[in-house]
């Protein structure tokens, strides 16, 4: 889906064993799918350089990598359309309240049905308390959501294409928000909330390990090291069956 990764590498060992001159022009044998592709090659440059295509534990990196990514985007389209929406609401408080007032005398014997006792609801207490804010406080709140909303998509983009910038952004962003999941977990347990803060935990933990970000597992050196690795085993790996099929 992604086209031939043809590359070029200094080495010329690597090179000879990668590059056949053929009556159609000279031809690259391609890094992903091992095809032999006419014209010049898309890159060039050392072989630790070469363009990755993960395998093993880098493919399932990426999977996750993208699972998350998913996850984020959902959330941001779904804080995003709630941002909308307060700010689209600041001018129907009053038409709101007046029908939530008429509501609630008829939300009162199913709620004592199912136990549930709605006049100390925080939800009941927080859409109360929404009718008294003015107009300039619900534009700045949902102008607030938004604001989150568009992190989450930079996030998901950050994610999505593997960037070093993405994974550091996308821990330090979860990370502000889990105190805010843990009071809300004190405040009333919920599937929905525990599963949040379980998959943002996980998250943070396995970028910050599998990553090595801030430091961990020997940091950035380590990081581009491993990659750089990665990258020369993949042109090794192209060049010993461009050789074996000679």
């Amino acid at each position: 889906m992604r086209g031939h990764e043809t590359y070029d590498p200094d080495e010329p060992r690597l090179r000879d064993r990668l590059h056949v001159t053929t009556a159609a022009g000279e031809t690259w044998r391609c890094l992903r799918c091992g095809t032999f592709v006419p014209g010049p090659a898309r890159r060039t440059g050392p072989a630790d350089h070469a363009p990755e295509v993960p395998r093993g534990r880098l493919l399932r990196d990426l999977v996750i990598m993208r699972l998350l990514a998913v996850e984020r985007l959902v959330r941001g389209l779904f804080l995003l359309a709630a941002g909308i929406l307060i700010i689209g609401l600041r001018h129907s408080q009053e038409s709101l309240q007046a029908r939530f007032d008429d509501e609630m005398p008829l939300l009162r014997p199913l709620a004592e049905q199912v136990g549930w006792n709605i006049d100390d609801s925080k939800m009941v207490q927080w859409i109360e308390r929404s009718f008294t804010l003015s107009t300039t406080t619900i534009v700045w709140i949902g102008i607030a959501v938004i604001v989150y909303a568009a992190s989450q998509f930079v996030e998901a983009g950050g994610l999505w294409f593997m960037k070093r910038w993405g994974e550091y952004f996308a821990v330090v962003v979860t990370s502000v928000f889990l105190p805010v999941e843990i009071y809300e977990l004190t405040e009333r347990v919920t599937v929905v909330r525990l599963l949040l803060l379980t998959v943002n935990v996980a998250a943070v933990v396995w970028l910050v390990w599998s990553k090595r970000l801030f430091g961990v597992r020997g940091g950035g050196a380590a990081y581009h090291a491993e990659h750089h690795a990665e990258s020369l085993l993949t042109v090794e790996r192209a060049a010993a069956t461009a050789s074996v099929g000679r």
